[in-house]
């Protein structure tokens, strides 16, 4: 769940991208567009094929995009989980993820800059 609370009312986007230990890229998705809301939450669901064992191997990098035309996108901010997760919130909420056997586990996070 993402609040973009601050973002306004410009369109935006998120994009989600899944890299291994290595940096290279393993897969990639994005939220459809949101525009006019100004306070727009997301609640859409989002599957990445990787087996258990390389979860702690791998880093989760969500960045908000606020797409101001049909070509020009600007990152408003990111963050990132796993492996190089960008802070110590962010990576004890990949580990609960990891050790949730299952279960949704559900964390506010603040954007860093782009």
């Amino acid at each position: 769940v993402l609040d973009g609370a601050h973002f306004g009312t410009l369109p935006w986007a998120l994009k989600l991208t899944l890299l291994n230990s290595m940096g290279h890229e393993m897969s990639k998705c994005k939220t459809s567009i949101c525009r006019g809301q100004p306070n727009p939450t997301y609640k859409e669901t989002f599957v990445f094929q990787v087996a258990l064992f390389q979860l702690s191997d791998v880093t989760l990098i969500l960045s908000v995009y606020n797409k101001r035309s049909m070509k020009r996108k600007e990152m408003i901010g990111w963050i990132s989980l796993g492996l190089n997760s960008s802070g110590e919130e962010e990576l004890t909420h990949w580990t609960q993820m990891k050790e949730s056997k299952g279960q949704q586990v559900c964390r506010w996070h603040s954007l860093l800059e782009s």
